[in-house]
């Protein structure tokens, strides 16, 4: 039986450069057993969806902001009866969990995909107020496991979704390369990361800046490739900029914003490095992770245990966290090693192929949404 479906989201609206709406406007392209409709912005036009989806205009900015928080708000309480399935994909809050559970409660059945459990946030109790969904769906097994340690009996695990034609292997784009300020023969490494959140930036800064002055006569090129989100990532990437400036290294750096050919960053580089210290606020799997594989990229990881169930030393390196000479000398290792290069990334294509896929993705969500 066809379920229509509405896809509880922040604004549908590009750059494609967030996952979250990323992987809401993939499912809307792809299920096609049941009838989606998207939260999307007005005059905004979301092409290739699926016969089966449709997109309304909820949003005046693609900001979620208090605004745009009111009109998700007011949509729901417009039409929470026209649904047979609500699917609310955001992190839950202690106040939208009020909000929706005491007022805007749908008279259909609920699902709740939760990217991460903010364990730098929220303890059990508070897990067991904020998840209130018929069924519930998670990133990994480790947060599966918790939440039925917790006494949840609605689990599922659905690792996210990419388009593996999107994110796929391709020749390296000269027209990029030129923007960064880089040539097609040098060795360009990629961190697509944050400026003040995951305690890596002034590690990479130290790192890379100590390597140049050492090594004047290298062809590897950095590109900070992370968006400016706030205050604090301005100041952050101002004082990065200055110290690179002050070190006489500018040349051998890039500092990229919003790129909205993330695939085509990917493809532009040699190597992708996350080597993160910690993962407060962020998915439980970072697509960029995912994304750089499916691109048959070799990926530096830091050795968190988030990251344990898509790492391994066939797909990718993983470095102590904390540590920029194991990772200097990794990517020496990379750098010198193509055959270990291709090595890595065709065997990460092929466990993203396995494990990442869209369509099967999409196909799970079809059978959670057929089960309700």
């Amino acid at each position: 039986m066809t379920k229509k479906v509405l896809l509880a989201t922040r604004p549908l609206i590009p750059p494609w450069d967030e996952a979250s709406k990323n992987f809401a406007y993939f499912l809307g392209k792809t299920v096609t057993a049941h009838s989606l409709t998207l939260m999307t912005g007005k005059g905004v036009d979301l092409v290739s969806l699926s016969p089966q989806a449709r997109a309304v205009p909820v949003y005046d900015s693609s900001h979620f902001n208090f605004h745009a928080k009111c009109d998700f708000f007011s949509y729901l309480l417009r039409h929470r009866t026209s649904f047979d399935i609500t699917h609310y994909l955001f992190t839950p809050t202690k106040w939208n969990t009020t909000i929706l559970k005491t007022f805007l409660k749908p008279s259909g059945k609920t699902v709740q995909t939760v990217a991460t459990l903010r364990d730098d946030l929220y303890t059990d109790n508070d897990l067991k107020r904020l998840l209130f969904a018929d069924r519930i769906v998670v990133y990994t097994d480790r947060s599966k496991k918790r939440l039925e340690d917790l006494g949840f009996t609605n689990v599922s695990r659905i690792y996210p979704g990419i388009d593996l034609n999107l994110y796929s292997p391709q020749p390296k784009n000269e027209t990029l390369l030129t923007e960064l300020g880089f040539a097609k023969n040098h060795f360009v490494v990629s961190y697509p990361g944050e400026y003040a959140r995951l305690g890596a930036t002034d590690m990479l800064t130290e790192s890379f800046i100590n390597h140049f002055q050492k090594n004047p006569e290298t062809n590897l090129r950095f590109v900070f490739a992370c968006r400016v989100k706030n205050e604090r990532d301005k100041a952050k990437k101002k004082g990065v900029y200055t110290r690179f400036e002050q070190a006489g290294l500018l040349d051998y750096v890039a500092f990229s914003d919003t790129i909205s050919d993330m695939a085509g960053l990917y493809n532009a580089s040699d190597v992708i490095i996350f080597p993160v210290l910690d993962m407060k606020g962020k998915f439980d799997v970072p697509l960029i992770i995912i994304e750089a594989y499916a691109c048959g990229k070799p990926v530096i990881l830091s050795d968190l245990p988030q990251f344990l169930e898509f790492t391994n030393s066939d797909i990718c390196v993983t470095i102590p966290k904390g540590q920029g000479e194991k990772l200097i000398d990794s990517l020496a290792y990379l750098k010198d090693n193509s055959a270990e290069r291709a090595r890595l990334g065709e065997n990460a294509r092929r466990f993203v192929k396995d494990h990442f896929d869209l369509k099967n993705t999409a196909k799970q969500y079809e059978e959670i949404y057929s089960s309700l």
